[in-house]
């Protein structure tokens, strides 16, 4: 007993030498690792303010070197399956980038040249607006199917919306289609739980990165994406995903229902080729059973030269952020306007000088914000960094009618993208992301008009109103942008 008492007098008068160790040893650690400094700041920062807790949500949350390595690798095993077939194309991307032409043509040419991903030529294209717009033709699309449904989800709800998915593909199993779905465990925990269902029905269910106790660290990184490919004919990519959250029903179901304003886009041609190949290489990360890439999944289109499209894509593993980057190379290109919509918006340095330096450059720059937030830190994180660009002459508006959460960008009335990305840290670096480019004035003709729409029913920031907001809520977002690159 002597010698516990001991210990325990040695532990109280000298505990701070261990706790200041480790202290030392994580801070010494998160500056060896390289980080930009935004993210080495915030994580020093929740470390020293909040003690033993910081330490454990990085250890949990916040180390990048284990995962990411492991990604890393991972791609590059898959890329090589791919890497062949990508050096005896590369001269006919570069006949095909150079027939597109400026002032956008080496925003493709960019993507070509980091490896994200190749130009195609023969597409068609069709924009659907919410899930009002994107659920029926989709699940007419499934119905149709003759040969395999893949379908890649974030969030995929198990409500009226996901049964009657889950019921259709279901009901194709036993018409003899292959049914594959990969929902992420942190966007579908619901789903999760009806494992044993799926898998009885004949549906090749797989859950990507599941998050476990031992593995919790798997939940800061998600798979973002919304991908759905039927037949290797069609493909729907955007920000829209299975749940009914996302269907507007008139009247609302009740006064308490919040509008979802969203877009999606529809594909046919050889875009689709390359959404099958995306699909593939998240699935091999998953416990799915291996099939090969044949005919029956790259499949030859009969479409006539028409539109270009390419994709853009963010993983953990990826050392080049293709996302982030290809719409500041787009956003350095414009001329006349650009026009974005984003449910969150972080920006880094980079992407926020991108924009402010085409403002001063006489490009008409709109920026459109949710007035409202899902979450209270993000959404006031996001006004902090609206105010040089308020300077700059950046016209903000903020959307009254519901939730924005479309991740669209239209440069010049002829360059969209609209995809899975938003305009924040977590989007650029850290999720599995997905966007597609389109070189389409018909297609940025419609975003246009949906924007010119949603402006209606959107409230103008202007640097006065923003000068004048109550100095609390100004100060909140201060601290709330410190954490910013965490979020």
């Amino acid at each position: 007993m002597e010698y516990i008492h001991l210990i325990w007098d040695f532990i109280k008068e000298w505990y701070w030498i261990p706790i200041s160790l480790i202290y030392i040893s994580v801070i010494i650690t998160i500056l060896i690792e390289n980080r930009n400094p935004e993210k080495t700041i915030a994580w020093i920062l929740i470390i020293v303010f909040v003690p033993l807790l910081g330490i454990l949500f990085y250890y949990l949350f916040g180390q990048k070197f284990q995962k990411e390595k492991y990604f890393r690798k991972l791609d590059k095993h898959l890329q090589q399956e791919i890497l062949t077939r990508w050096k005896d194309l590369h001269p006919i991307m570069e006949k095909e980038v150079q027939a597109i032409g400026e002032p956008f043509g080496s925003v493709f040419q960019y993507l070509v040249n980091t490896r994200s991903s190749s130009l195609t030529l023969k597409n068609k294209i069709s924009l659907l607006f919410n899930g009002e717009q994107k659920f029926p033709v989709l699940l007419e699309a499934m119905e149709n199917a003759r040969h395999h449904i893949h379908l890649e989800y974030y969030i995929f709800d198990d409500d009226t919306t996901g049964r009657t998915f889950i019921e259709l593909m279901k009901k194709k199993v036993k018409e003899g289609v292959i049914v594959r779905l990969m929902t992420d465990d942190f966007g579908s925990p619901r789903l999760s739980k009806l494992r044993k269902e799926l898998l009885d029905s004949g549906i090749d269910f797989q859950v990507f990165l599941p998050v476990h106790f031992n593995s919790l660290a798997n939940s800061n990184y998600r798979n973002h994406r919304k991908i759905a490919i039927i037949d290797g004919n069609i493909g729907f990519t955007g920000g829209i995903n299975i749940s009914d959250k996302y269907y507007n029903q008139t009247p609302p179901k009740n006064k308490n229902t919040l509008y979802w304003r969203d877009t999606s886009v529809r594909l046919e041609g050889d875009a689709v080729r390359l959404l099958e190949i995306y699909f593939f290489m998240n699935w091999r990360i998953t416990r799915g059973a291996l099939y090969h890439l044949d005919e029956n999944y790259l499949k030859e289109t009969t479409l006539p030269s028409s539109i270009p499209v390419s994709f853009a894509l963010t993983s953990p593993g990826e050392l080049i952020p293709s996302g982030m980057e290809s719409v500041i190379a787009a956003i350095m290109k414009a001329k006349t306007s650009v026009r974005i919509c984003t449910p969150y918006f972080i920006p880094g340095e980079a992407f926020k000088s991108a924009l402010m330096i085409a403002a001063s450059k006489g490009v008409h720059i709109e920026l459109m914000l949710p007035l409202t937030g899902d979450s209270t830190v993000v959404q006031y994180a996001s006004l902090s960094f609206l105010k040089p660009l308020l300077e700059r002459n950046v016209e903000v508006f903020l959307y009254e009618k519901g939730f924005m959460h479309a991740k669209t960008v239209v440069v010049d009335d002829q360059l969209s993208f609209v995809g899975t990305m938003n305009l924040d840290i977590r989007s650029f670096y850290i999720n599995f992301e997905i966007t597609s480019l389109i070189l389409c004035e018909k297609t940025a003709a419609e975003l246009n008009r949906q924007f010119d729409e949603d402006r209606l029913v959107s409230r103008r920031m202007t640097l006065n109103s923003w000068t004048n907001e109550k100095w609390y809520k100004k100060g909140f977002a201060s601290v709330c942008r410190l954490l910013a690159p965490l979020l």
